[in-house]
């Protein structure tokens, strides 16, 4: 059904981003690129406070090309949309995004609107799955992510750069908060996986704490064979 469609990919260089390309991918979709928004400062991404180099990085390690905007939150939404209009003359007629069932229904309400009002098709690949299902998959199926993000009120410094792996799962389990992080308990950075062509090595790193959110720093990675 959904194959030879064009598709963008909302992208925020984490997890379910990654694992909805990769279901995306698998599915049939043709990947004309990945949508990134980041600040109007050029310095974090807006989703996951990330370098926007780092998610440039991604998509050279993807081979997939990507379109970066400039927003605040303000706009975010008629940037968006900007960026939707202009890939649509490509072809591009279904945007993929990484929602989950069991995710906040303001965002759902938000990606039905703003795709009605785009005259796109909003695809949702993780829609149905079970997070702890959809981290297991994630896993199983060879991706590595480390967090980059957290509240501080939830997690501790030593959290910041560990990895995604049973282990990881096990532990969130104990916790009180959504598995997958739907409310931004932590964010993830996806370093490898089976639709990478190169991987993303961090070289130099620092933890942060800005506003009540542990960050880790990213100054130096690299990319290398996988």
């Amino acid at each position: 059904m959904n194959r030879g469609i064009k598709v963008a990919v909302s992208w925020s260089g984490g997890k379910d981003s990654a694992l909805s390309l990769f279901r995306a991918i698998r599915s049939g979709l043709h990947i004309h690129c990945l949508l990134n928004l980041i600040n109007h400062d050029a310095s974090r991404s807006m989703s996951h406070g990330l370098d926007p180099r780092l998610i440039a990085a991604q998509a050279k390690a993807l081979e997939i090309p990507i379109v970066q905007r400039k927003t605040t939150w303000e706009t975010y939404e008629d940037e968006f949309k900007r960026a939707v209009v202009d890939v649509k003359q490509h072809g591009v007629s279904a945007v993929v995004f990484g929602d989950i069932d069991a995710g906040i229904e303001e965002h759902r309400d938000w990606i039905e609107r703003v795709s009605a009002e785009l005259e796109v098709r909003p695809i949702s690949p993780l829609g149905g799955g079970t997070p702890l299902g959809l981290l297991t998959e994630f896993i199983d199926a060879g991706f590595e992510a480390i967090v980059v993000c957290a509240k501080a009120e939830l997690l501790g410094e030593e959290w910041l750069g560990r990895k995604m792996d049973a282990d990881f799962i096990q532990e969130l389990q104990s916790k009180d908060f959504h598995p997958c992080g739907e409310l931004g308990e932590y964010h993830t950075l996806v370093t490898s996986g089976p639709i990478f062509k190169r991987r993303i090595d961090i070289i130099d790193s620092e933890k942060v704490l800005r506003e009540g959110y542990r960050f880790l720093d990213i100054s130096s990675f690299a990319l290398s064979p996988r």
